[in-house]
């Protein structure tokens, strides 16, 4: 029996209201192993792996879920609240990344190893500058007076895009880290798949999210 439209655009939301409350799971879940796995304040190195996984695990895919209107958990409150919660939730992301970029720094200059010399090293230092600028860039959206040729809805549609662009960039070095020795040292077999599977999972919902709110209704205007 072929379903009809109604039916069909309920399903779709039930879908993504599931996925959104699996990203937040996801969210909070993915830097808990980290801690527990990296014992934080056993080294200096074991502050990296948990402020990198607090940032654009659970800092950063909060800030964006702020504005999905299946899970946002901040779903009765205004825009401008909304806004306000999502400037704060990147800078303390941003403030988790550069520090736990400084860190891995100084214990690999401690240590006498070369600095950015891998693909996860490589990404995750372009992850950061390009999060500094796009908090930056963000900063046009509270203030659209300073950009007096760009409509606010343009402004809002560049922000979000780039946006994604970064998040993906976050996800795809928290990936690479569990490829390095570290980490794949300590999770194996199944442990390991599934820990790949948790910034994927938050990836696609963020992607979708962003789509829906931003891509596909500057499509249908045309």
């Amino acid at each position: 029996m072929a379903l009809t439209a109604e039916t069909e655009s309920r399903l779709y939301r039930s879908l993504r209201a599931a996925a959104g409350a699996a990203a937040h799971l996801v969210a909070l879940g993915f830097p808990t192993a980290v801690a527990v796995l990296a014992r934080p304040g056993s080294s200096l190195f074991s502050w990296h792996p948990l402020l990198m996984a607090l940032a654009f695990s659970f800092l950063m895919t909060e800030a964006l879920l702020i504005f999905s209107p299946e899970t946002s958990l901040l779903r009765s409150f205004s825009r401008k609240v909304k806004v306000r919660a999502h400037w704060a939730l990147q800078l303390l992301a941003l403030l988790c990344a550069l520090l736990g970029l400084g860190i891995i720094t100084y214990n690999k200059h401690l240590n006498g190893k070369a600095h950015f010399v891998t693909w996860h090293g490589l990404t995750g230092l372009l992850t950061v500058l390009y999060a500094s600028g796009q908090c930056a860039g963000g900063v046009l959206l509270l203030y659209p007076k300073l950009m007096k040729n760009w409509t606010l809805a343009k402004l809002k549609l560049y922000h979000a895009t780039s946006g994604l662009v970064g998040y993906l960039l976050g996800c795809a070095s928290l990936m690479l880290g569990m490829c390095s020795l570290w980490f794949t040292a300590s999770v194996t077999s199944v442990s390991w798949y599934l820990a790949m599977l948790c910034p994927l999972l938050t990836s696609l919902v963020i992607m979708n999210q962003v789509s829906n709110a931003y891509l596909y209704r500057k499509r249908s205007q045309h």
